[in-house]
C-alpha cells in the first residue's frame, strides 16, 4: 500500500485533494497557506482536514518503520520467510502487526519457554492435536533431566500450548473485539485511602461499560488510579471469554480434550487477561485523550480568539492581600510606563492613599481602561476601582490571570523585562491580555492557560500538537502586525519560525519600519519559500501599498489590478468599497480560479477584517464576595471561564467557578455542550445547589 492509498483510505477525502496536499506539506507548505491560498489544489479543503491529510502519512511512515524494525528483528532471529515478510509488509493495523511479531518477539525465560528448553514441546503438539490417546503414557516418553513425572511433563506441555493460545493472532483479536464491546470498567477505592481519595468519593464504588464511559470520568478513575486511590479493573464476563477459547481450540471430548480445554482457563487468567485488559484501557484512554484534546483545542481557540481592547493605555492591577496589589501603566504599544504598589486591603488597608495613587496615574498617563485581574483579591479591588473618582472616563475589566505567573518567571518575561520582577512582568502581561489576548497568550505555555481537561491525563506529545495547532491557526486568521508584533507571535506566522521572526525584528531595530511585504525580502535568511508561505498573513499598516493591510497575497495583486482596470479605478480604491465590487463576476476573469477571486473579492468588500469581536464589561453582582454568599435561588451573571464534556465552568465574581451541568444547558438534550456555549460567553444563571464543604457551586442557565 502506497502513502496516498492509506490517507485516502483513511480520511475519505477526494484523491486530488490528498494527492495535491501530500505533494505540497513535502515542499514545505504549511496548514494555513494551504487552507488559504492553495485552494484550487485542495478542492477547498480546510485546515482540519488538512491536518488529518498530514496526521495519516505521518502515521502511514511510522507504520512502515514499524514494519521494517520487525522485518529486521525477525530476520536475525532466522525466521524470516517471504510468506511472513509478506504478512508483515501488508498489514497497516498496529495492533495486528504486534500479533503478528508477539511470537517472535524476544521475552525473558517464561514457563513456556523453559518447558520447550526441557523438550516438551513435542508432548505439547501431540495434546493439542487431541487425536486420541492417553496424555500419560505420552507424558512418559519424556521423563529426563528436570522432569521427574508424567504430572510435571503435562504441565510443562500445558504452559507451552497456553503461550501458542496468548500468540494466536486471531483468537487475540476476536477476545479483543469483547474487552473493547463487552468490558465492565469497575473501581473500587484502597484500603486505607479515605480521607486523602475524597474528590474522587463518586468512584470509590463504580461500574459502568466501558465502552460507554464519558471521556471526562474516565480521565478522572484513570487519574486516582495513577496516584493510587482506586483499583480499576476493565473485562468481560469471564464465562463469555473462556467459551470463546473452548470453542476455538477443544476439538473432542478425550483426555487430551479436557486439558486443552484446562489450558484455555490459565492462558486467559495469566497471560491473554492482564494483555487485553491493558489494551482495552488503553484503547479507553486513547479515546478519552482524543475527547480530551478537543475539547482543550475548541476552548483554547475561544481563549485566543477573546476580544481585544486595541491600543490603549491601560493601568493594569495585579490584586493581592498581605504583599500588595502591583500597579503597572502601559501604553499603546504595550510598553511599560510605570510601575508602583498600593496596599489597600487588609492587613494595611490604606484605601484612601490607594484611591488617591489610582487617580494621579489615570490623569498622568492619560489611561483609557483599567484590567485587574481575576485571582486572589480581585473582587475587592474591582470594587475599590470603582468607587475611585477619576478625572477621564475609564473602563474596568475583570481579565483572566491564568498562567500569568508562569510567564512572568520565563525566560521570555525575563528577556522583555530584565530589570523588573515577577510581580511587575506579571501585571503587565496582565494589561496587555486586554489589548490583545491572542499577542499575550502566545507567550505561555497553552497547557498553563486552564482551559483544558484532565490536561496532565492525556499523551502530552498529542496535545502539544494539537494546542500548536490552534495556535499557528489562530494567529494566521488574524494576520500580524509586522511592525508591532513581538519575536513570539511572529514565529507562529505561516512559514517563518523562531529564528526567522527574530531576524524581522533585529531588522526592525536596525532599519526602521519596514514599509512593504516586499522589503522582507531583505530580512536575513528570509527566502522565496518562507516569504510564500508567510507573506498573506504579515499586515503593514500605513505602508506603500494598501494591499499589504490585507489578505490578499502578493501573487494575486495583479488581479487586484485588473479587476481595477475593469473598473477605470485606482487599485486603492476597490479596498472597503462592496458596492464598486457587485458588478465583478468569475467569467470576466477565466485567467483566476473561482476560489481565489472570491477570497479577493471577499477581502477587498471587508479588508483586515478580524474574526474576534469587541472587548465587552462584565457587572458581577454586588452581593457575592465569597462562596458563603451564594444561596440556591440565586440570579446571577457571570462569564464562561471553561467549556467540558459535562457542561460549563462559570466565574460568578468569587474564587470559586459554578457548574453549569450540561443537563442545565438548554431546554433540549445536550450531548456536546460546546454546540451550545463557548469560552468568554456572558450568561445569566440561576443557583441550583451549593456545596461549601466540597468548594461546589451547580448552576442552571436561563434563557430568554
Amino acid at each position: 500500500m502506497q502513502q496516498q492509498e492509506f490517507v485516502q483510505t483513511q480520511t475519505t477525502l477526494p484523491e486530488t485533494g490528498v494527492k495535491n496536499v501530500l505533494t505540497m506539506i513535502s515542499e514545505g507548505a504549511t496548514i494555513p497557506f494551504m487552507a488559504r491560498y492553495r485552494k484550487e489544489r485542495t478542492g477547498g479543503l480546510d485546515e482540519v482536514e488538512i491536518a488529518a491529510i498530514r496526521d495519516e502519512a505521518k502515521r502511514f511512515d511510522d507504520l512502515v518503520s514499524r514494519q521494517q524494525t520487525i522485518i529486521s528483528a525477525i530476520d536475525e532471529q532466522g525466521k524470516l520467510d517471504d510468506q511472513l515478510k509478506r504478512r508483515i509488509t501488508s498489514c497497516f493495523n498496529s495492533t495486528q502487526l504486534e500479533d503478528i511479531y508477539l511470537p517472535y518477539k524476544q521475552k525473558r525465560l517464561t514457563r513456556g519457554e523453559k518447558a520447550k528448553r526441557q523438550g516438551l514441546e513435542p508432548l505439547a503438539k501431540m495434546i493439542m492435536s487431541q487425536r486420541g490417546g492417553d496424555p500419560e503414557v505420552m507424558a512418559g516418553k519424556f521423563l529426563k533431566g528436570e522432569i521427574f513425572d508424567e504430572d510435571m511433563a503435562i504441565a510443562g506441555a500445558k504452559d507451552i500450548i497456553a503461550e501458542w493460545m496468548n500468540e494466536n493472532g486471531s483468537l487475540r483479536d476476536r477476545l479483543r473485539q469483547l474487552f473493547e464491546r463487552k468490558s465492565m470498567l469497575t473501581s473500587k477505592l484502597v484500603k486505607g485511602k479515605e480521607v486523602a481519595a475524597e474528590k474522587y468519593r463518586d468512584y470509590f464504588e463504580y461500574s459502568q461499560s466501558l465502552s460507554r464511559c464519558p471521556s471526562h470520568r474516565f480521565l478522572a478513575i484513570y487519574r486516582a488510579s495513577r496516584e493510587g486511590f482506586l483499583k480499576v479493573k476493565a473485562r468481560p464476563e469471564e464465562e463469555m471469554i473462556l467459551g470463546q477459547m473452548q470453542r476455538f481450540f477443544v476439538k473432542g471430548h478425550d483426555a487430551c480434550s479436557d486439558i486443552v480445554n484446562d489450558t484455555c482457563t490459565d492462558s486467559y487468567r495469566r497471560l491473554l487477561r492482564p494483555s487485553l485488559e491493558n489494551e482495552a484501557l488503553s484503547i479507553a484512554k486513547e479515546r478519552a485523550d482524543k475527547d480530551a484534546i478537543s475539547v482543550f483545542s475548541k476552548n483554547l481557540r475561544q481563549l485566543l480568539l477573546a476580544p481585544p481592547l486595541g491600543a490603549k493605555r491601560i493601568l493594569a492591577i495585579d490584586p493581592g492581600f498581605r504583599s500588595g496589589c502591583k500597579v503597572v501603566c502601559i501604553d499603546e504599544a504595550g510598553d511599560l510606563l510605570t510601575n508602583t504598589t498600593i496596599f489597600p486591603h487588609p492587613p494595611q488597608k490604606e484605601q484612601s492613599k490607594a484611591k488617591a495613587k489610582l487617580g494621579q496615574l489615570v490623569e498622568a498617563y492619560k489611561i483609557d481602561a483599567i484590567a485587574i485581574g481575576d485571582g486572589t483579591a480581585g473582587r475587592e479591588t474591582e470594587a475599590l476601582v470603582k468607587n475611585t473618582h477619576f478625572s477621564r472616563e475609564v473602563q474596568v475589566f475583570s481579565v483572566r490571570e491564568d498562567g500569568a505567573s508562569i510567564y512572568s518567571a520565563s525566560s521570555i518575561a525575563r528577556k522583555e523585562f530584565p530589570d523588573y520582577d515577577v510581580t511587575v512582568r506579571g501585571s503587565v502581561s496582565i494589561g496587555r491580555r486586554l489589548m490583545d489576548p491572542l499577542a499575550e497568550l502566545v507567550k505561555i505555555d497553552p497547557k498553563s492557560i486552564g482551559v483544558g481537561q484532565y490536561q496532565h491525563e492525556v499523551n502530552q506529545s498529542q496535545l502539544k500538537h494539537a494546542l500548536d495547532d490552534v495556535v499557528v491557526s489562530c494567529v494566521n486568521a488574524v494576520g500580524v502586525n509586522v511592525n508591532t508584533a513581538s519575536p513570539y507571535l511572529l514565529s507562529y506566522v505561516s512559514g517563518l519560525g523562531m529564528g526567522l521572526a527574530e531576524n524581522i525584528v533585529a531588522y526592525r531595530s536596525e532599519n526602521g519600519r519596514i514599509e512593504s511585504r516586499a522589503e522582507l525580502k531583505k530580512v536575513s535568511r528570509l527566502g522565496g519559500k518562507a516569504f510564500e508561505q508567510a507573506a498573506g498573513f504579515i499586515r503593514i499598516r500605513d505602508g506603500v501599498n494598501p494591499l499589504d493591510n490585507t489578505s490578499v497575497h502578493p501573487e494575486s495583486y495583479h488581479h487586484v489590478e485588473k479587476i481595477a482596470k475593469q473598473l477605470k479605478v485606482k487599485p486603492e480604491e476597490l479596498i472597503g468599497n462592496a458596492e464598486l465590487l457587485k458588478p465583478i463576476s468569475i467569467k470576466d476573469f477565466p485567467d483566476v480560479d473561482a476560489f481565489t477571486l472570491k477570497d479577493i473579492l471577499s477581502e477587498l468588500k471587508k479588508p483586515g477584517h478580524d474574526p474576534r469581536q469587541k472587548a465587552k464589561v462584565l457587572e458581577f453582582d454586588y452581593r457575592l464576595k465569597n462562596i458563603d454568599d451564594v444561596k440556591v435561588g440565586m440570579v446571577l451573571t457571570g462569564v464562561v471561564t471553561n467549556v467540558t464534556n459535562f457542561g460549563a465552568f462559570v466565574n460568578i465574581g468569587i474564587k470559586e467557578n459554578g457548574l453549569i451541568h450540561k443537563s442545565q444547558l438548554a431546554d433540549v438534550y445536550v450531548e456536546d455542550p460546546s454546540q451550545f456555549i463557548a469560552l468568554h460567553d456572558h450568561v445569566e444563571v440561576s443557583v441550583m445547589e451549593v456545596d461549601v464543604n466540597r468548594k461546589r457551586i451547580g448552576l442552571k442557565r436561563l434563557t430568554k
